[in-house]
């Protein structure tokens, strides 16, 4: 049987860079990946991302705007810990697409084990600086690293429906870190492990 897998953009359209997940999304539009993978546009419907990851997948790719400290438009691919559930803790707030909050609620949703995760993460280059502003559209290095996820979904998809264990490189061998590497510094979004990560392509 044919690997389930589960390719989310995630991300708010209004608010500048964060909207690099749907433009992934949309730009796949132009460029399918094969038929055995869902794609899908969550934008910032948490829940409804949360409800999906328990929907029998081997693997899911969250593709996001983070910010890790890089230069704006560069690439990074980054399986996060999963929760254990085992915490009796109050359950995770329902609302916001906080990837580490999303996998939070998926645990505390189902019974059955979450499928593997990573995030083609994109470091952003404008970002509103308020909650409240409004500030629709990606900034050109933005919009150039949409591409080159499009281009890495189409390497990575493969190498993940034929082992979805397997650590598919982000780019070309020279531009990726060690595979078993931990990413350094503060992680912003619960985000912790670092696979690999490519440098703008220019």
């Amino acid at each position: 049987m044919s690997a389930r897998l589960l390719v989310a953009g995630v991300g708010n359209i209004f608010l500048a860079d964060d909207a690099f997940g749907p433009e992934v999304i949309r730009a796949l539009d132009r460029r399918p990946l094969p038929p055995e993978v869902r794609v899908r546009d969550f934008g910032i419907r948490g829940m409804d991302l949360a409800y999906e990851l328990l929907d029998g997948y081997d693997t899911a790719v969250l593709v996001d705007a983070a910010a890790r400290g890089h230069r704006p438009g560069t690439l990074s691919l980054i399986e996060p810990e999963l929760p254990d559930g085992t915490t009796g803790a109050a359950p995770p707030e329902a609302h916001g697409m906080d990837p580490a909050k999303v996998l939070a609620l998926a645990t505390h949703l189902g019974d059955e084990p979450l499928p593997r995760v990573l995030v083609l993460a994109c470091e952003p280059e404008l970002r509103p600086r308020g909650d409240e502003d409004i500030a629709p559209g990606v900034s050109a290095t933005v919009r150039d690293a949409v591409e080159r996820a499009v281009a890495a979904l189409h390497t990575m998809v493969p190498v993940l429906l034929a082992d979805p264990t397997a650590t598919p490189l982000l780019s070309r061998p020279e531009e990726s870190t060690n595979p078993s590497e931990e990413s350094r510094g503060a992680s912003t979004a619960g985000l912790p492990r670092l696979v690999a990560e490519g440098a703008e392509d220019r």
